[in-house]
């Protein structure tokens, strides 16, 4: 298992822009984790807000990067999911960065790409599910009694272990927990049908006999 170093810091803005402040002033170090016990302005992706109350997990992750990886996405979503499951808690993956459980959002991933290295933040509700208007939350405590710190140590080994699996086995299970596979979903203001990813990270879509590959891009289940 990888040694990372922690850094634990009390209300800040975010875990991303701490993350974004040390790689900017020539701090950072792989296999880095910044964790706070809040943040004002905490966001997820497309500058989002991320309600960020006492209570839950808020970390963000520094690796070394010397590309874009569109995979990375599919290993971290299975690593949260794994560390639930780890609690007794079975989750479902969104694409691309939510990760839920009965419907309810239960944790978010944000992938940020910074000179050579990419921060990966990760935030799960543990002792608090916020009210938000977009969508339903839910939080561990609602199945079962775990610290954030417990949390923590099963989430570091899980993204150790499930960002250097090989693609196949992660593409395998992300497969198995993904929701809107085979179903309609709506790309660029139409209906797609969901067929999965391929090898390189791709979501995989139909409309009638025509195949196409997204990267990035919002779908709408």
């Amino acid at each position: 298992m990888a040694t990372y170093k922690l850094i634990s810091v009390g209300k800040i803005p975010s875990t991303q822009s701490y993350a974004h402040d040390l790689i900017a002033r020539g701090n950072a170090g792989n296999n880095t984790v910044i964790i706070a016990d809040a943040q004002t302005a905490g966001r997820g992706r497309f500058r989002r807000t991320w309600v960020s109350h006492h209570g839950n997990l808020y970390a963000s992750f520094i690796y070394t990067c010397d590309e874009r990886d569109a995979r990375l996405a599919y290993s971290v979503a299975i690593a949260v999911a794994e560390t639930l499951i780890a609690f007794g808690i079975y989750p479902n993956i969104k694409w691309p960065n939510d990760i839920l459980v009965d419907a309810k959002k239960i944790a978010g991933i944000l992938i940020e790409y910074y000179s050579r290295f990419v921060v990966v933040g990760i935030g799960i509700n543990i002792d608090d599910s916020p009210t938000v208007p977009e969508y339903k939350t839910t939080k561990m405590a609602d199945f079962v009694t775990v610290s954030r710190e417990d949390v923590l140590n099963k989430l570091m080994k899980n993204m150790t272990k499930w960002i250097n699996a090989g693609f196949s086995s992660v593409r395998t299970r992300w497969m198995d927990m993904a929701i809107g596979l085979n179903k309609t979903i709506k790309y660029q203001g139409s209906p797609a049908e969901l067929i999965g990813i391929n090898e390189n990270g791709a979501l995989v879509l139909r409309r009638e006999s025509k195949y196409f590959l997204v990267y990035g891009d919002e779908i709408v289940m």
